[in-house]
């Protein structure tokens, strides 16, 4: 015990000297530093398909994916109809470009609330957090990627007094 207290450390390079652990990266040239995280369970109901809520501003989307053909149908209508503007088919099959799964999954998605805008960036939330549930090894790439995290800005509200929610009414001198 005497000889633990007389160790001090002048330095930082001393201090793995008191302390007795070597730093995870001097383990060793072929061992690994720590073991990988542990993989969740695929989450999948009755009928094979992977089910997750994606919210953006006030919209939410309810959706569902199956593997298929790279269909993707939002409340009942073709992506091309719902979503006319090429910009938001783009951000819905964003989760799909970055894992590398391009037409493999079928896609379902009920929206509600919102705009068109809203209602997009809700389908790519639902989208990814459905994918990672139903592929939990693609849950890194999607996260790293931001798209596991809720987008929590909505638009700020109307205040009393106010002409919007932080704009004047235009003073007048006289």
């Amino acid at each position: 015990m005497a000889t633990e207290e007389n160790n001090t450390a002048n330095d930082l390079s001393d201090l793995k000297d008191v302390v007795g652990d070597a730093p995870a990266a001097d383990a060793g040239e072929g061992e690994t530093a720590a073991p990988a995280a542990p993989l969740r369970e695929q989450e999948l109901d009755e009928h094979g398909r992977a089910y997750a809520t994606g919210r953006r501003k006030d919209a939410t989307a309810r959706v569902w994916i199956k593997p298929g053909t790279g269909k993707v149908t939002v409340n009942g209508k073709d992506q091309e109809v719902y979503f006319a503007r090429p910009t938001l088919r783009l951000v819905i099959n964003q989760p799909f470009t970055i894992s590398d799964r391009e037409g493999q999954y079928d896609v379902i998605a009920t929206c509600s609330g919102g705009g068109l805008s809203g209602q997009a960036g809700a389908v790519k939330h639902g989208i990814s957090q459905a994918l990672s549930k139903f592929e939990p090894a693609l849950r890194g790439t999607i996260k790293a990627a931001g798209f596991l995290t809720r987008d929590s800005r909505v638009v700020e509200r109307k205040k009393y007094g106010r002409a919007k929610a932080r704009r004047s009414f235009q003073f007048s001198k006289r």
